[in-house]
């Protein structure tokens, strides 16, 4: 008997067999799962490779140091002895460079043997003078003034020389000294104060002396007493009485 399907009744089909439904089946790949994707490396597992690559960065390191070690050792033994020959090469330079000629040392050595004569004469003159022996003391620092006179301090020389010519009765030579010497050694109060007594001595020129004699004692104080001049500078006995002449104003 055939069973009717009535859509409005609510009665539901009959249910279809296996044979009705027909030989055809879904494929099964089709009903296999899709595969998940990957899963990104936990930080654990970053940390274990981390690990295992700077553990193993010593091994590999000490490999190769160990495999180089005798050809740097080499190497490093070769540079330093080049080195210290070049430093040695650069020392034995230095020490036989000398920038000074050898004209130029004999020059220096002839200027300082000249110098060392000068002095020499120039202290005779004036151990001569202190011992009031003023003829001897003439000569040598004539000698010196003559001998010496591109040296500067030759001028000292011929201090003692006008003191000694002044001393020996040739005033006049002495006094023309003593005015040339009171231009180059301007401001020396000793020649100023010399040339002060003799001017008002000799010359009876007040004024100029004044002028010198102010000089020398702005200078020097000490020229206003005999005793100075005559027992610490050494003076001669006839200038030791011009300069009284001229303070006394006699």
């Amino acid at each position: 008997m055939k069973l009717t399907i009535i859509r409005s009744s609510g009665i539901l089909p009959p249910k279809k067999t296996n044979h009705q439904m027909g030989a055809c089946k879904a494929p099964i790949s089709n009903l296999l799962l899709p595969s998940p994707p990957p899963s990104p490396p936990t930080p654990s597992q970053n940390a274990t490779t981390r690990r295992l690559l700077l553990f193993s960065l010593p091994l590999l390191t000490t490999a190769t140091t160990t495999n180089n070690l005798p050809l740097s050792t080499t190497g490093a033994k070769i540079a330093s002895a080049n080195s210290r020959i070049q430093l040695n090469s650069c020392w034995a330079l230095a020490e036989s460079y000398d920038p000074v000629s050898q004209a130029e040392k004999e020059a220096s050595a002839a200027i300082s043997r000249r110098v060392s004569e000068a002095v020499d004469l120039l202290e005779k003159g004036r151990e001569l003078q202190a011992q009031g022996d003023f003829n001897e003391a003439l000569l040598y620092f004539t000698q010196m003034v003559e001998n010496y006179k591109d040296f500067a301090f030759s001028d000292y020389g011929r201090v003692g020389r006008a003191l000694s010519l002044y001393e020996v009765g040739n005033r006049e030579e002495a006094i023309a000294e003593m005015e040339d010497v009171s231009i180059s050694l301007k401001g020396y109060p000793e020649i100023h104060a010399a040339l002060a007594a003799a001017l008002y001595a000799d010359k009876h020129a007040l004024l100029l002396a004044e002028n010198q004699f102010t000089i020398a004692t702005m200078l020097d104080p000490h020229y206003t007493d005999l005793s100075y001049v005559k027992e610490t500078k050494h003076w001669p006995p006839s200038l030791v009485s011009s300069l009284q002449q001229f303070i006394t104003l006699s």
